[in-house]
């Protein structure tokens, strides 16, 4: 039942495709032969194209979007619809609405003259996006592992992994959004710069604190800033050993799908489960050898 809701909620989406045509064409006498299609931060025109190149760009680019977003959702839910499948169909739904205004306002514009404001826009992106991306982890990480009465004895060993130089470069990164603020020509722009700055902030405390390896007697436990990333249980690794790990792979936590790393150098401890890989990097990775050896027995 709960599959079925979720595909006619995409068809839903595609309404969005004959609504943006509908704005044009209910209006196509009134228009002039060249509309303003792009507005800066402060919602002044800058870019202009025939109303036949707007309406073809407005509903061929909805259509690009509603095919990668069809593909997508049907991905996350393909063996069963959950939270993250929501959540992933609500931020489209957000984008699709985000386009059908700009299309309105591209169509008020050229009639009255109307402003558009961005602002809301700018906003609302990043913060559903960062939105997405916790609800992402959080529906990967697994369920908890079992603990006894006494959590001291469940604990073999604790390792941290972190990435202190990469956090000094993003706090240099911080005098961009700093500079933007202060440039930014109306109050919505310096508000989405300032969301800018709060991401640079959180990425500099979260490459400074590290990822923190939890080896226990029941499995392995995976946190950042207290957030418990991942879990994997004793019974599901099936092999370890350490790789190296290349700068064109990414740092941070990367992955999708079942496999996962959580990694700021250049060394890795591959680990293999029964549902997917886990790449934990750290600096030293035959500590973490050992202390898988530990939890596994081996």
């Amino acid at each position: 039942m709960q599959r079925r809701i979720f595909q006619f909620a995409i068809i839903f989406l595609w309404l969005a495709l004959p609504l943006v045509a509908l704005q044009y064409r209910q209006v196509w006498g009134q228009l002039p032969v060249h509309v303003a299609t792009h507005f800066n931060a402060a919602g002044q025109a800058n870019g202009w194209m025939s109303r036949d190149e707007a309406l073809k760009f407005g509903v061929g680019f909805m259509a690009f979007l509603l095919v990668i977003f069809t593909t997508l959702l049907l991905y996350t839910a393909r063996t069963r619809v959950h939270a993250f499948s929501w959540a992933m169909l609500a931020f489209c739904a957000l984008i699709l609405g985000i386009m059908v205004e700009v299309n309105r306002g591209i169509v008020n514009y050229s009639l009255h003259g109307t402003s558009t404001q961005p602002g809301a826009m700018l906003i609302a992106i990043p913060i559903a996006a960062i939105l997405l991306i916790v609800i992402y982890i959080a529906s990967q990480r697994g369920p908890a592992l079992p603990f006894s009465a006494n959590m001291a004895t469940d604990l073999l060993a604790e390792e941290t992994h972190s990435g202190r130089s990469w956090s000094l470069i993003s706090l240099v990164a911080l005098f961009g959004p700093m500079i933007g603020v202060a440039l930014a020509p109306s109050a919505a722009g310096r508000w989405a710069i300032a969301l800018v700055g709060v991401l640079a902030i959180g990425t500099f405390a979260m490459s400074w604190s590290g990822f923190q390896y939890r080896f226990l007697r029941h499995g392995v436990e995976i946190r950042m800033l207290g957030f418990r990333l991942r879990s994997i249980p004793k019974q599901s690794i099936m092999n370890y050993a350490i790789e190296p790990w290349s700068l064109a792979r990414g740092y941070g936590i990367r992955g999708i799908g079942g496999t996962r790393a959580y990694v700021w150098c250049n060394k890795v401890v591959h680990i293999k489960t029964s549902n997917g890989e886990v790449f934990l990097g750290h600096s030293d990775p035959q500590r973490i050898v050992r202390d898988l050896d530990m939890v596994t027995g081996g």
